[in-house]
């Protein structure tokens, strides 16, 4: 990949700060703390940023890194495939090779531009030169081996002990502060000509009280402060006419009520068993909260058959939860990835989950749960995210309208005037002056 003449630059630094879950139902709220209003004034913004399909953390953030859809880039889930692991204890796809297209951290580090990734999904031994990878130990791992190993050592121990007192575990609001802090230091300290930054707090707040919580506008306050310390930490880095902001969400979330077990069509059909005291499937629900995908033994025809069988018999009852059915064909059209034939879409209010210990349909308003997750197609009502672009050269008060994600990499590369072609999306010309 080539660098584009230097002029053509629009600045030397740029900081992406994914603002994960942050979408367009809470624009009004957050766009009134001031230094979010501040980067809008001064820049361009959109309310209308529409992800990819499934609406899943890892997924759209690799779309974010590469510019391309799911089914080019191969990420289709947060996890591989791993039938009746509990959750906690699953693999994810943690790692750079698991993505099979260039990045644009890649293009960067080629061009000797300077590179930083501070939780970024799925950048494990990656090109990254100051990486903390978002990773997690599972099965006795050690968490901070884990880290050191597929990131950058020396950096990884100097954060760790420099601020490493912050963090307790994965706990909101302690681990985002953890890594705001991390960015302020590599921001005055390296002066990244790249720094993509993974903020989580507004997730797991929607995810644990809902996204219309009081604990949620308390996340999106506290947000406003790290946004702060990170454009001051910027202003004395000596760099800010050289730098561009950008805070994007990426995927929105919804209040669910009712959790679907699919996995309990396909064991009623004979297609999840027990063989010798060992779970066994022809057919299995790979879930995905607002989203499943369904699994066939290659090959197995019935189990195609009976597991399709099923599915129409549950969506004969109003109260399925489930909104649709896509083949193949439908599937290609929304770019999600070659993983598997069919998946299914849930309906607002209901989410999909792959356990057996449960029933079919759980009613979590009648235990007193409260809960929110996304994973629905992107082009549901309500379910924009939102993004800012803000620097001396992108134009004030601007807004953009419908954003596509496959947008963000080449306009990224178009503000470090880096060639980044292969990639599904446009840069956002429009945008700058």
């Amino acid at each position: 990949m080539k660098s584009l003449p230097e002029n053509t630059a629009m600045a030397k630094h740029l900081i992406v700060i994914s603002y994960d879950a942050f979408s367009e139902d809470h624009w009004e709220l957050a766009s009134t703390f001031p230094n979010l209003s501040k980067l809008i004034n001064n820049g361009a913004y959109s309310k209308e940023l529409k992800s990819v399909y499934p609406t899943l953390t890892y997924v759209v953030h690799t779309t974010i890194a590469t510019g391309v859809y799911p089914d080019k880039h191969g990420i289709h889930h947060n996890n591989p495939l791993q039938p009746f692991v509990k959750e906690e204890e699953q693999d994810w796809f943690w790692y750079r090779e698991d993505i099979k297209v260039p990045t644009i951290y890649d293009a960067a580090r080629e061009q000797h531009l300077n590179t930083a990734g501070l939780l970024w999904p799925v950048s494990g031994k990656s090109s990254i030169k100051y990486n903390i990878p978002e990773i997690r130990a599972i099965r006795n791992e050690n968490q901070a081996l884990k880290v050191l190993k597929n990131g950058s050592p020396l950096y990884c121990i100097q954060m760790e002990m420099k601020y490493g007192r912050l963090r307790k575990g994965i706990q909101q609001p302690y681990l985002d502060d953890f890594t705001t802090k991390c960015a302020i230091d590599t921001i005055k300290n390296k002066k990244p000509n790249l720094l993509m930054l993974h903020l989580i707090d507004l997730d797991d707040a929607k995810h644990a009280f809902g996204t219309d919580s009081h604990e949620v506008k308390q996340v999106i306050a506290r947000m406003d402060t790290r946004l702060g310390e990170i454009i001051q930490a910027v202003e004395e880095a000596g760099i800010k006419e050289d730098t561009v902001f950008m805070v994007l969400g990426d995927h929105g979330q919804f209040n669910v009520r009712y959790k679907v077990h699919l996995n309990n069509l396909l064991q009623e059909k004979g297609l999840i068993f027990k063989e010798n005291g060992e779970w066994r499937w022809r057919a299995y629900f790979q879930c995905g909260g607002g989203s499943a995908y369904l699994h066939i033994r290659q090959d197995d025809e019935e189990a195609e058959l009976l597991a399709l069988a099923a599915i129409e018999d549950h969506m004969r009852d109003e109260a399925s939860g489930i909104e649709k059915w896509y083949t193949r064909d439908e599937m290609d059209h929304l770019h999600a990835s070659k993983f598997t034939k069919y998946m299914l879409e849930a309906k607002r209010g209901y989410c999909f989950e792959e356990g057996l210990e449960q029933p079919t349909i759980v009613d979590l308003k009648h235990q007193g749960v409260t809960y929110a997750t996304h994973g629905y197609s992107p082009d549901k009502p309500e379910y924009r995210c939102n993004m800012v672009v803000s620097g001396d050269k992108i134009k004030s008060g601007h807004p953009i309208g419908d954003v596509n994600m496959v947008d963000i990499a080449p306009t990224m590369a178009k503000i470090l005037g880096i060639e980044f072609n292969a990639c599904d999306g446009r840069a956002l010309e429009e945008i700058f002056i």
